[in-house]
């Protein structure tokens, strides 16, 4: 018989195996001696009392938990299969090409960037020198952006798949199970290179195809079949299906499907910075004390208003978390957010964004792009054209003045004083300044002049929508095209991208069944 209760215990009573099943006992109000196992199904924070509590579902059970953990999946042997292309190697990408073989399909994953562990020196030379490699950087390279920006897993797409699922295949190929637990699983940045290698190895075991440096320059169509991709070397890559999932920031695929005159369009997006406090300001506001118990974790803050009819929100939260540098072509500055496995800096940072609505500059399909590019690149110039960041006091950007100095930041290049709130569009600081206002009264301690503001944080989400047909998942114009995950404006995060790429693996199988092996 089995059984599941809801508990409240002090941080340090939750840390105790013995005490988290006295305390599931009494609840469940079994007689004695009856309760043989229990297991934490789920674990959240209660912040909203003066002593923060943790919330736990415990299953208790009168027979012993047969332990199960996840296992990577019995993969068959693909590789005289018949092919699908994948373009791209983030989780969308790899999780298409794991369902792919699921189904008796070959996946030929073509990935612009290097592998997980070439891909370090690239971003120590944007740290270091400045030096932006357009394929591999923090968002392109095996993995995709959420390899090297933090790994969070927390998502609302439970209507559109699996969850469950996606975190047990990352938990079989070396996640931690407390994922399975967490309220808000996060992997971390330290730990995630060695999973996504895991999955790489795996598809590759299986008989598919992984291919770095392998940037697609072209697409090969007939008739509005799509019967292949050129890469930049000039190599030509067969398939009559293709999965693209190149992530929200490969622009110059945006560029070739406008200039092949496949149809996309302008989506809405977000834009603002990167803001952050001492990591010790968020947790005495978060868990009411001058101190952190060393029972929780150091806290984190989600925000949200409407100002001026747009909203106005907190992105991405890292707390011990450090800002990163992801640009991905010279000449511009972003900035994005990750925190390690155990969040142990000293600093928190969250994205800060406007919502960017309606047609911008030509109204064309690329016009967010043109917006975007137009603010990173000023925040280069305002940086000295480096990849040092323009920054400014929170206190003074709300208030509209200069910092004589700037605080402590964990942004690498290192921050340079400037006016952000000049450099962003009027319109987008005029709200981020009053959002930030309405964020400090709901928050007391939040606005402080020791927290900064760090310029621009402008890749939430992809500026550009490439329409596929809501059941079959296919492009309406170019058959064999399955538009997947965050660059074709279909996720927002690891877990709903992974959940895309399996379902567009599915579509591909569902449509062109009868292909076997002969193509």
């Amino acid at each position: 018989m089995n059984r599941i209760v809801d508990i409240l215990l002090s941080p340090s009573d939750a840390a105790e195996p013995l005490l988290v099943r006295a305390a599931a006992e009494r609840a469940v109000a079994w007689k004695l001696g009856e309760v043989v196992a229990h297991r934490i199904v789920k674990r959240s924070i209660d912040a909203r009392a003066r002593a923060p509590r943790i919330q736990l579902r415990v299953e208790v059970s009168s027979e012993p938990f047969v332990a199960q953990p996840p296992t990577q999946a019995a993969l068959p042997d693909v590789q005289h299969a018949s092919p699908v292309i994948v373009v791209g190697a983030g989780p969308a990408g790899l999780f298409a090409a794991l369902r792919c073989i699921e189904r008796g399909l070959k996946p030929v994953v073509l990935e612009r960037g290097k592998d997980v562990q070439a891909r370090r020196r690239d971003l120590a030379a944007i740290t270091q020198r400045h030096l932006v490699d357009p394929d591999s950087n923090y968002c392109f390279g095996e993995g995709g952006a959420g390899t090297y920006s933090d790994g969070k897993l927390y998502t609302r797409s439970s209507k559109r798949g699996d969850v469950r699922q996606v975190l047990e295949t990352l938990v079989a190929y070396g996640a931690s199970p407390d994922i399975l637990v967490d309220a808000h699983p996060h992997i971390g940045t330290n730990k995630l290179p060695a999973i996504i290698a895991a999955i790489r190895d795996a598809i590759r075991n299986a008989g598919g195809e992984v291919r770095f440096g392998a940037r697609v320059a072209d697409l090969l169509l007939k008739d509005n079949q799509l019967v292949g991709v050129v890469l930049a070397s000039g190599e030509e890559v067969p398939g009559k299906r293709l999965i693209l999932a190149t992530g929200h920031s490969a622009r110059d695929v945006f560029e070739l499907l406008h200039r092949r005159q496949v149809l996309i369009e302008r989506k809405d997006f977000a834009l603002g910075v990167r803001l952050e406090h001492p990591q010790a300001i968020i947790d005495q506001l978060q868990y009411h004390s001058p101190t952190r118990d060393p029972h929780l974790p150091p806290a984190s803050y989600s925000a949200v208003a409407q100002v001026l009819g747009l909203g106005v929100y907190s992105f991405c939260m890292c707390p011990g978390g450090i800002i990163a540098p992801c640009a991905t072509a010279p000449g511009e500055v972003v900035t994005n957010g990750w925190s390690p496995s155990k969040r142990n800096n000293p600093f928190a940072n969250s994205g800060v964004v406007v919502e960017i609505k309606g047609p911008k500059g030509d109204g064309g399909p690329l016009s967010g792009v043109a917006y975007q590019r137009a603010v990173e690149q000023a925040a280069w110039l305002a940086g000295g054209s480096t990849q040092a960041a323009p920054a400014q006091r929170m206190v003074d950007f709300i208030s509209g003045r200069p910092s004589t100095n700037l605080p402590a930041c964990s942004y690498p290049p290192g921050i340079v004083s400037y006016r952000v709130d000049e450099l962003l569009p009027p319109d987008v600081a005029e709200r981020l300044q009053l959002g930030l206002k309405a964020f400090g009264s709901k928050m007391r301690g939040f606005l402080s002049n020791e927290a900064v503001v760090v310029a621009v944080e402008s890749r939430t989400s992809s500026p550009v929508r490439i329409p596929r047909d809501a059941i079959t998942l296919e492009h309406p114009q170019i058959r064999g095209l399955f538009p997947c995950g965050e660059g074709a404006g279909y996720a927002g995060g690891i877990v709903s991208a992974a959940i895309d790429g399996q379902r567009c693996a599915d579509q591909c199988a569902v449509l062109y069944p009868t292909q076997g092996s002969r193509l």
